[in-house]
């Protein structure tokens, strides 16, 4: 027996089912026996959806009103009716199977199965298993149109059906129509047969993927937007209703090995993945997902892995993996094991365990570990934060492909600075220091645009770019080296800073207003050095802060000082992008300038220990004087870092580690003659800063 199913919703209809996430608000169905071709009654039940503001397409198709459905059952109860409804009418008949029949995939995949997950009730197993009227039709009638244009309407009049849709209730018309359609397949000319109904997976099955497995780049999807601590199992439920592929969902990870908020879906076939494109924007939890296409490359580079050794410990399937991390460098698989306890016991013992290691085999504090059931893991993640030696634990889930990005190295083989490019200009300029006192000589724009660069803020001063002090433009950060939005600028005198704040609070850079505030040197430092200036005074820095890690940051005044030649190294994404003005071809070439006032350049901290905010230099934005151009093109200099690739960071140092330690250990080592403290000529304050962190920067 079929049982013809038609429904509703309170926004989009047809083609757009589902796609608004509107709550079901209509449900009309009827069984069909195909083997005596009798029909029990026709049920139609309205729904009382959470939300009964309906949308004008929905009042003018449908003809139903916020006030009718507001005395309707809700989805729940409706469901249980149409269970005990079906079961009365499949007696009656003399049946005790079924299985549903619907126009399209859009009512079972889009409607029903997302509603019902986001509250928290199950569909009965019938739910899971459907023919596509719509494609049975098609192969019932190859001439047909394609199963992508078809309707019920189309459906009928290709058949020759003479049904007045005018005549019958919104629903009704239609569900009586299908019925026609199925007799009409079942007639002695077709002796359509139903064999192959849709299918739901009932959960998401978790796998590893092999680099190389080919992938269908029309089954892939990319999802932006999501909670960091969401899972596998998270994302398969806002797909609730839609096929993923096994081992299908990727995480993507940051430069630091953390969730980034995307992931890659790969669906089993394109018409999945197509329905997956439906809910852009549609919620997790309050918040909206973005999903766009992507490309099998792109899924494999994430999910894709060739270790035997995570192959070996992914091969037990279904399984729930639990990331650890801040384990203890010397933690063994025993510690892991007493750490969780009886009561989560780990699939296999020790073979559960899975230590991520860095390239040349140290450990990084992470571990996987495989639980054989829900319960198991839910009492491995109440551990969450327990300590283990003196270190406490973070616990969360985890996915195959985060397992295969982590332990291949696809982030941490990654230095945190960067091979140095070729320095731009070798320009040592004489000392230059940024005051750190109380004199409020400075001033914070606040509201910046994205996108504004220094020739804006410049633009935006007017006037008043000529009271500025040679490098004293400062562009704040963000933890991921974009603008925050922020800038300080020091001027020549206090006089000169109060008349730009005055001058240029509020006004118009762009789209967008700007506050000018201000400040002194002590609270620009402050804020430049990771710190917060609000209203209600100065936050410290984060390395002041004793939760910090690592935590044993010196307090200190002023920023590390470097030599001028050393700023000329910086990685790329500490310099703003100069954007080439518009000027006669006779213009001279422009070259690095610092003027004969300028001291020394300052680089924070965080270049060498990736805390945010930075301030980069104002490299390439001041204008030299046509003499300079011709002393720097005369000009001979040997630049500190011969070839690039010569500096090399230490890692993982004990905390009292000196100078004498570290040429001890590169004993055997040709380095830097004459300097040991390589690239930076340290002063008191910068050797503080440089050797609390435990690491060091060598030649």
């Amino acid at each position: 027996s079929l049982v013809v199913l038609f429904g509703a919703t309170a926004g989009a209809y047809g083609a757009k089912l589902g796609s608004d996430e509107r709550e079901l608000i209509l449900l009309v169905w009827q069984v069909v026996d195909l083997h005596s071709k009798k029909v029990g009654t026709l049920h139609k039940s309205l729904v009382k959806a959470d939300n009964l503001d309906l949308s004008d397409q929905c009042r003018e198709v449908s003809g139903l009103t916020p006030e009718g459905l507001g005395k309707a059952e809700p989805l729940d109860r409706v469901l249980q009716q149409f269970s005990q409804l079906v079961s009365s009418d499949l007696k009656v008949l003399g049946r005790s199977s079924y299985t549903l029949c619907s126009d399209g995939q859009l009512l079972i995949r889009q409607v029903l199965h997302p509603e019902t997950s986001k509250k928290n009730f199950l569909l009965s197993d019938c739910f899971y298993s459907f023919y596509d009227l719509r494609k049975e039709f098609h192969i019932c009638y190859p001439s047909s149109a394609a199963v992508k244009d078809q309707t019920i309407k189309t459906m009928a009049e290709y058949l020759g059906l003479g049904t007045d849709e005018t005549e019958e209730d919104f629903g009704v018309w239609q569900v009586k129509t299908m019925v026609a359609v199925i007799f009409s397949m079942l007639s002695e000319g077709c002796n359509h047969i139903f064999t192959e109904p849709e299918t739901v997976k009932y959960k998401y099955e978790t796998g590893p993927c092999s680099k190389s497995e080919t992938v269908d780049s029309e089954t892939v999807i990319r999802a932006r937007g999501l909670p960091w601590q969401s899972s596998d199992q998270d994302i398969a439920r806002f797909f609730k209703g839609l096929n993923i592929a096994k081992g299908g969902v990727a995480l993507c990870l940051n430069a630091q090995g953390r969730r980034n908020g995307e992931a890659l879906v790969r669906f089993v076939n394109s018409e999945q993945r197509d329905l997956a494109l439906e809910r852009h924007k549609h919620h997790m939890g309050s918040r909206y997902i973005e999903v766009y296409k992507a490309t099998g490359e792109e899924f494999l580079k994430i999910a894709g892995g060739t270790s035997n050794e995570v192959a070996q410990f992914l091969s037990k399937e279904n399984q729930v993996i639990i990331r650890m991390r801040g384990l203890p460098f010397t933690a063994t698989q025993d510690d892991v094991l007493g750490f969780l306890g009886p009561e989560c016991p780990v699939t296999g013992g020790k073979e559960g365990l899975l230590f991520v290691k860095y390239p040349d085999g140290r450990p990084t504090g992470d571990a996987f570990v495989l639980f054989s059931c829900e319960e198991y893991a839910q009492n491995a993640l109440k551990k969450h934060k327990e300590i283990l030696g003196k270190r406490y634990i973070e616990l969360f889930r985890s996915t195959a492909a985060e397992v295969q990005q982590v332990v291949l190295n696809r982030y941490m083989s990654t230095p945190l600075i960067p091979t140095l490019p070729t320095p731009l200009i070798p320009v040592i300029p004489p000392p230059y220091t940024i005051a750190t006192g109380s004199i409020r000589d400075c001033v914070r724009l606040r509201g910046l645009p994205y996108t504004a660069g220094i020739d804006d803020i410049l633009e935006f001063m007017g006037d008043a770019t000529a009271d500025i002090k040679p490098h004293g433009v400062h562009m704040v950060l963000n933890q991921q080296g974009r603008p925050s939005g922020d800038a300080f600028i020091q001027m020549k005198s206090a006089d000169k800073a109060f008349m730009v704040a005055q001058k240029c609070h509020k006004k118009m850079m762009k789209d967008r207003y700007v506050e000018v505030f201000q400040c002194s040197g002590e609270e620009m430092n402050f804020v430049l050095m990771g710190g917060t200036l609000n209203r209600s005074g100065l936050s410290p820095p984060p390395c002041k802060l004793p939760c910090l890690s690592p935590p044993a940051y010196a307090a200190f005044q002023t920023a590390a000082v470097i030599p001028a030649e050393a700023a000329l190294y910086q990685p790329q994404a500490l310099l703003p992008t100069t954007r080439t003005p518009q000027a006669s071809a006779a213009a001279p070439p422009a070259v690095t300038y610092y003027p004969a006032q300028a001291a020394q350049l300052y680089m924070n901290y965080t270049a060498y220990y990736p805390s945010p905010p930075v301030s980069p230099t104002t490299v390439g934005y001041i204008a030299a004087p046509p003499g300079a151009v011709a002393a720097a093109a005369t000009a001979t200099h040997t630049p500190l870092l011969p070839q690039p690739g010569a500096l090399v960071r230490m890692q993982g140092l004990p905390y009292n580690t000196g100078m004498k330690e570290i040429l001890s250990f590169f004993q055997g080592y040709q380095y830097a003659p004459d300097d040991y403290n390589g690239l930076i000529q340290l002063s008191d304050q910068a050797r503080s800063v440089l050797q609390a962190p435990k690491e060091w920067v060598c030649l």
